[in-house]
């Protein structure tokens, strides 16, 4: 079969999957292309069993990006597949390949495929989280046993990076999140807030993104039943699919009577959603439990929105970089203080304006070539 000059063959979600990792896939292909490099996504024919995914559906409703070259290869959970993709990657000669790693779940199929690749293609990884939110006894062992085959390691956020320097002796590099080039410019709020429905006289508190037990949701909602928050002109709008028992949220809205101060919109949001929804909200709140880096915070950027976040390394390191938000405990009382603060005029025409300041340094061109020349020279 004819060798092709690959620079690089990335592994993990693309389209058709939906979700974070598949978009930064995307934008991490496009952005390497930009700059000169040869360029394939390999991706799964199946990722999760329907027995264990948590969600209504693991594919996009969004047009293909017919800019890039995606192949569907990897089945995995299916051992007896994957010399298939070992065999498929080996014609392909790429000079690195990437793992794109954020699920212990994906360990025994990348750790095969990279145990059977040949020396002389380097092996490289992209790890989301290392210590998993909602973790396993198991998730360790599968962790190590991955990286015994990686040349080197590079990550979203320092944090990670910095948990992963205590298993891997390697070249470990910490990068950052950058935003997304393929979101849709940002409203007028008036005009967003007029296609949402959403009442112009009143703040909306956004909280975005899959509903997981981590990300402290409840925090949030009991937030809205605390002094001083209590008697506020304010209103949480809740949008994104719920991956546990939604009537949990609910009942907690019920309980407290807060059904007329509280939307819970929990359907996944393709990006015309997206723009509607940050455009038309005051600010973002954050208010997990736990976290390595999140998504939601170049959104929140990118349509110039205030940060509120929980006191964890995950979440607060770019908020204290670039003074773009506030920092609460993890406490309704808290967190119901911190929203007051970060919505008076003064620190919202503030922050607003430093994340205008600070958005163009989270490019992908700019991650793209501080990745490509640390994976280069290692």
């Amino acid at each position: 079969m004819l060798k092709t000059s690959l620079d690089y063959l990335l592994l993990g979600p693309a389209y058709p999957f939906r979700g974070g990792i598949s978009d930064t896939q995307h934008e991490l292909a496009l952005a390497l292309e930009k700059d000169g490099k040869e360029i394939e996504l390999v991706t799964f024919t199946k990722l999760y069993p329907k027995l264990i995914f948590p969600g209504k559906t693991q594919f996009s409703n969004e047009f293909k990006p017919e800019a890039l070259n995606i192949t569907q290869q990897i089945h995995a959970y299916n051992p007896l597949l994957w010399p298939k993709v070992v065999k498929y990657i080996c014609a392909k000669s790429p000079k690195v390949v990437v793992f794109r790693y954020y699920t212990p779940f994906l360990a025994f199929a990348y750790t095969w495929i990279a145990k059977n690749l040949p020396k002389s293609i380097k092996k490289v990884a992209i790890i989301d989280n290392w210590i998993s939110h909602e973790p396993s006894w198991f998730d360790n062992k599968l962790n190590l046993f991955f990286l015994k085959y990686l040349d080197s390691i590079s990550c979203l956020s320092h944090f990670v990076a910095s948990q992963i320097r205590n298993d891997f002796k390697g070249p470990v590099w910490g990068g950052f999140h950058p935003i997304n080039s393929s979101l849709l410019p940002i409203l007028n709020q008036k005009e967003a807030r007029i296609k949402l429905n959403w009442e112009t006289e009143v703040s909306y508190v956004l909280f975005f993104g899959l509903i997981r037990r981590y990300k402290g949701l409840e925090l949030l909602i009991r937030a809205f039943n605390e002094t001083p928050l209590v008697d506020k002109k304010i209103k949480l709008y809740v949008a994104g699919e719920c991956y546990e028992d939604q009537n949990k949220y609910y009942k907690i809205v019920k309980s407290l009577n807060l059904e007329k101060r509280i939307i819970l919109d929990f359907e996944f949001k393709n990006t015309a959603d997206i723009q509607k929804i940050f455009s038309a909200s005051d600010i973002v709140a954050q208010t997990y439990h736990k976290a390595t880096q999140s998504g939601i915070t170049p959104l929140a950027y990118h349509y110039q929105k205030p940060l509120l976040v929980s006191d964890i390394e995950g979440l607060k390191a770019p908020i204290i970089l670039d003074q773009t938000g506030l920092i609460v405990k993890k406490e309704s009382k808290s967190i119901a203080g911190g929203i007051c603060e970060i919505l008076d005029k003064k620190n919202l025409t503030k922050f607003s304006k430093n994340i205008k300041k600070i958005s163009p340094k989270y490019n992908w061109s700019s991650f793209s070539k501080q990745w490509d020349n640390f994976v280069s020279e290692v």
